[in-house]
């Protein structure tokens, strides 16, 4: 590759995660100012194995190799959730920007840890909420601040699917796993988003995986400006698959269909006295619209929604939700 034909923004991989084809190799493929040049993983034959499926150019030994190369910008982190802080704090330490897989880190201190470390350097830190650089969520936060719906009075967030395979690293304690790390991280932040401020956590229930994991969450919210909310997820409950989203207000209500992966299929239905219309969108890939977003931070300072100071508000309600549940917070690995 000379340096004419070089990518500006060279993206590393730490770990050979499933997501990360969907997620980055993908859309980079689609981006030309992004290329996937270098992943590494604990098992080297698993890595030679994944950059071989995948025409990655570089593979390394250990993460600490990667993060140290001079030929990798930036690095994407899909490790499981305890590791998230950790390998954050290394490749900023390293230089590197950073794409990090959601959850942000295991807890909320965590998460101010590294977002003091990610303010102390000129490095971009975003956390990979990729639904949130989708047009369905642009437009539901217009719809809201336009006054259609008047005055908010609730919102309601959902996500569920079911994992029934309890091996699942997802439901390991010590990986920081958990029905509301995996599935409800999207609902609370979802819930930010459309809410427009920071909620208290009134009640949260959870249904149990053994004394520290939840399968299933339910938590009620309160916001400053006294509407209310609901966030539901699971990963095993009668709740087999729902992903969306209800806002309420005095004027209307609007609804939000499969808004974590509109790519696969989404509606925006808004209901109010002037009648009943739905909107839809291009079925561009919200990874795609997220790898611009990262790009553009990187190379051109735009700003980014999902940033540190973002994730510290998202885990600041994680934790309070456990801790209404009765159920211990997450921990580093």
């Amino acid at each position: 590759m000379t340096a004419e034909s070089r990518p500006e923004l060279r993206i590393g991989i730490l770990g050979a995660a499933r997501i990360a084809p969907a997620a980055l190799i993908a859309p980079a493929r689609r981006n030309r100012e992004v290329a996937v040049t270098a992943v590494a993983a604990r098992d080297r034959a698993r890595a030679d194995r994944f950059a071989a499926k995948n025409g990655i150019a570089g593979v390394h030994d250990s993460y600490s190799t990667l993060i140290a190369a001079p030929d990798v910008d930036a690095v994407y982190i899909p490790l499981p959730n305890g590791l998230h802080g950790r390998w954050t704090a290394a490749a900023l330490r390293a230089g590197k920007h950073v794409l990090c897989e959601k959850p942000f880190t295991a807890n909320a201190a965590e998460a101010r840890e590294i977002a003091e470390l990610a303010a102390d350097s000129d490095r971009v830190v975003m956390e990979a909420f990729h639904y949130r650089y989708h047009p369905l969520v642009t437009a539901a936060e217009e719809i809201i601040a336009s006054g259609e719906l008047g005055r908010l009075l609730r919102v309601e967030t959902a996500f569920s699917f079911p994992l029934p395979k309890f091996s699942d690293i997802r439901y390991d304690y010590r990986l920081a796993g958990g029905a509301l790390m995996d599935a409800g991280c999207y609902a609370v932040h979802l819930a930010r988003v459309l809410g427009g401020e920071e909620p208290v956590v009134l009640a949260a229930r959870a249904k149990s995986r053994g004394p520290e994991i939840d399968r299933a969450m339910t938590a009620d919210l309160r916001f400053p400006s006294g509407h209310t909310g609901r966030i539901q997820c699971s990963m095993w409950s009668s709740d087999v698959l729902r992903i969306a989203a209800t806002v309420t207000g005095e004027r209307g209500r609007m609804r939000l269909w499969n808004p974590v992966l509109p790519h696969v299929g989404h509606a925006l239905i808004i209901r109010t006295e002037q009648g009943r219309r739905v909107r839809r969108f291009a079925r561009r890939t919200s990874y795609d619209y997220q790898l611009d977003a990262f790009a553009a931070a990187v190379l051109r300072g735009a700003p980014v929604a999902t940033g540190p100071d973002d994730a510290v508000a998202t885990m600041t309600v994680i934790d309070a939700i456990y801790e209404s549940a009765g159920l211990p917070l997450r921990l580093p690995s």
